[in-house]
């Protein structure tokens, strides 16, 4: 059994049907599951003994307009005892939500925020989510492909 064959059996193991498929792409493999059990993944891939997750590494998301749902928020994780990765997909759609997964690492609170302040993506029961990169006031997401290219003009003038 591969070491990516072995994480999905014992993700699938833990979380059931909430693996909804994976890929293998340049030998990094990626999980694709269920938004609406996102935490429960996230607690299976940190807790369990064959998996160790225990860090999370980078938080981001992907604009996948015009398909639906629009957004894939993407987790990237690490475990330190077994060396190695695991990328997870959750697919979100526009104006939807996700719940927040900074009760399982703390460092995606501020992760959380910026994908918050750059797509929109709003995440369920965060602490303080509010924008960490624009500031208070600004009109818009600058990441997401509707987004004008030469940006919103704003009242705030540099010199």
């Amino acid at each position: 059994m591969t070491d990516h064959a072995s994480i999905v059996d014992l993700l699938k193991g833990q979380v059931g049907d909430a693996v909804l498929g994976h890929q293998v792409f340049r030998r990094q493999i990626s999980v694709t599951v269920d938004p609406d059990r996102i935490v429960e993944v996230c607690t299976a891939c940190r807790d369990h003994e064959g998996l160790r997750f225990d860090m999370l590494t980078d938080l981001t998301a992907v604009d996948r307009l015009p398909a639906d749902p629009r957004f894939e928020v993407v987790y990237n994780l690490y475990s330190f005892p077994h060396n190695r990765r695991l990328r997870l997909k959750a697919s979100v759609p526009e104006n939807g939500t996700i719940a927040t997964v900074e009760g399982v690492w703390k460092a995606a609170n501020w992760l959380e925020r910026e994908v918050y302040d750059l797509f929109g993506v709003v995440f369920e029961g965060h602490p303080d989510l509010r924008r960490i990169l624009l500031w208070d006031g600004y009109v818009g997401h600058p990441l997401r492909k509707d987004f004008p290219l030469h940006g919103i003009p704003q009242k705030v003038q540099y010199r």
